[in-house]
């Protein structure tokens, strides 16, 4: 069986990882992959948005399925572009992706299907002074400012003050920081409690929910400093304990899919459900049509099924014959990040001491923007890669991981220092 993996990120690292152990699979392809993907799979220089060009692809090379990274492509359309080659692909279809490609289209559902989250406001870029006035009513802070299209993970803003809250509108509505991810906003509640991320394999009817994880989205050690793509993450995360997993069954991953099909809006691939569990339950903060990042980095290492039965049975309606086998250990992911990032920075900085940590046991290192020059394996990114460790304990795995993270550097390396942190307390 052939593969084709669309992506270049730590998360497509650890979907073409995973995927290269099935005995099924004789060949992988990543479009366009990175330094450490080329290891395990071809890298093929298609841009990941590309979309005639790969499908052309996966038609001239005979590949048996394709599995989508990035959130841009699936938005655009290309399971529907594939599923009309018929060619086999793992994601959803353009219509169904708009949960994620349109913060105002998910919210409209949650509303219209009574999934919990946080109440809110929607204004459009001519409703600029409409937003002020909104805002000078706001008596509690901090408060949620969201664009409302795709912004690379970064489209959300927690303001703190009033100040925060006229300067985050002024930048999205009217000076563009987003482009045309920012002709509307949401202004929502912040919703207080701990952050759990919730990943479900869906066949459109049936769904598996993956190892809970706990992500870490703000740049610096305890939350502090601007939004990120992901810093880290650990699973599984103890704050989700039974009774709150059977409540994200029963009042959000179940209503969804049954809303969505009445819609005839058929939900196959993953489902990513950021939540805040509060003092009421949990409610949806984002749905992610696709594996997060860096949430994937810690829960592929724990599951065990062959990923691509799983992949398999989504596509062909049949998630009830499949059961997931998985690892009890506990598994934590850093991410070593530029210097600057999610700022400015610089790239083509050279990496030392991979060799040395992956040759630890439990250890694997995801590249999430790394490219070979002369030879050597330099930085191409804002997040370069992903070191991720397995333990019997959460104290375990953070310090299997650390140690692994002691031995690479390269100029302006950056992490955080407390990921799993709150798992221990």
């Amino acid at each position: 069986m052939k593969i084709l993996v669309i992506g270049s990120g730590g998360r497509e690292h650890a979907i073409a990882w995973r995927i290269s152990k099935s005995p099924k699979v004789r060949g992988i392809f990543c479009a366009p992959g990175n330094a450490g993907i080329s290891e395990i799979a071809e890298c093929v220089d298609i841009a990941a948005d590309d979309l005639q060009a790969l499908v052309k692809f996966a038609k001239d090379n005979s590949i048996d399925l394709t599995v989508v990274g990035p959130e841009t492509a699936l938005c655009r359309g290309i399971v529907d572009l594939f599923e009309s080659q018929n060619l086999k692909i793992f994601g959803p279809g353009k219509s169904a992706a708009r949960l994620e490609g349109s913060k105002l289209f998910a919210k409209e559902a949650m509303e219209r299907f009574s999934i919990p989250t946080a109440k809110y406001r929607v204004f459009t870029d001519a409703q600029y002074q409409d937003a002020l006035n909104y805002i000078s009513g706001i008596k509690k802070y901090p408060i949620v400012i969201k664009a409302d299209g795709l912004a690379a993970g970064k489209g959300v803003i927690i303001a703190k003050s009033k100040n925060e809250a006229e300067a985050a509108v002024k930048d999205i509505l009217v000076d563009k920081v987003f482009a045309s991810s920012g002709e509307k906003i949401i202004i929502e509640e912040c919703l207080e409690g701990e952050e759990a991320s919730i990943l479900a394999v869906c066949d459109g009817e049936n769904f598996l929910l993956l190892p809970h994880s706990q992500d870490h989205k703000r740049a610096f050690d305890n939350d502090q400093g601007p939004n990120t793509g992901g810093m880290g993450a650990y699973s599984p995360a103890p704050v989700v304990k039974d009774d709150i997993l059977n409540k994200i069954n029963k009042a959000i991953i179940k209503p969804l899919l049954d809303g969505l099909k009445s819609e005839g809006n058929i939900y196959r691939g993953i489902l990513y459900a950021g939540l805040m569990i509060t003092k009421e339950g949990p409610k949806v903060l984002e749905f992610n049509v696709r594996f997060g990042d860096p949430e994937t980095q810690a829960i592929l290492p724990r599951i065990k099924t062959d990923l691509i039965d799983v992949m398999f049975a989504s596509i062909e309606g049949r998630l009830r014959e499949v059961k997931l086998e998985i690892d009890s250990r506990f598994c934590v992911n850093v991410v070593l990040a530029s210097g600057g990032y999610p700022g400015n920075y610089e790239k083509g900085k050279e990496i030392f001491g991979l060799d040395e940590a992956v040759k630890m046991p439990d250890v694997i290192v995801f590249h999430a923007a790394t490219s070979k020059e002369n030879g050597k394996i330099v930085t191409n990114g804002g997040r370069v890669l992903g070191v991720t460790g397995l333990g019997n304990t959460i104290k375990e795995a953070i310090a299997k991981t650390y140690q692994a993270v002691d031995k690479i550097n390269f100029e302006g390396m950056h992490y955080r220092k407390d990921i799993g942190r709150k798992a221990v307390n």
